[in-house]
């Protein structure tokens, strides 16, 4: 199994709260690959990395759809070395080009904090 396919396992596994779906990414060029959705919050999209090196490799028509639609779409990146998981916004996607290490995370390794951004869950819940 592709390291990307495990980390969408891991992503249903540990987000229970939420529906998704796996979207063909060969049907429409730089869709991301996850739509979830959330009574709280409605529709929202993900796309799936892996980190090997210092930079997160994105293709130019991925670039445009986070350049272009930065409300409600994250990245979420799975570094290769550790198995860390960490979330980005879209609009940190210039960042996550140069060097992801570089740009803060919204969250790291809690998947409950993962998944109540994501849907909007008030933190004291």
């Amino acid at each position: 199994m592709k390291p990307e396919s495990k980390l969408w396992h891991k992503v249903k596994k540990n987000t229970p709260k939420i529906q998704w779906t796996r979207l063909e990414s060969w049907s429409s060029f730089g869709t991301p690959d996850l739509l979830g959705y959330h009574d709280n919050c409605g529709f929202f999209m993900v796309e799936l990395k892996i980190a090997t090196g210092k930079k997160i490799h994105f293709s130019p028509h991925q670039k445009l759809f986070h350049l272009t639609r930065k409300q409600r779409n994250f990245i979420l990146i799975e570094e290769a070395s550790s198995s860390s998981i960490k979330l980005y916004e879209s609009s940190s996607i210039l960042g996550l080009l140069a060097d992801y290490r570089e740009v803060p995370s919204l969250a790291t390794d809690d998947w409950t904090y993962i998944e109540r951004l994501l849907i909007r869950e008030p933190l004291d819940a």
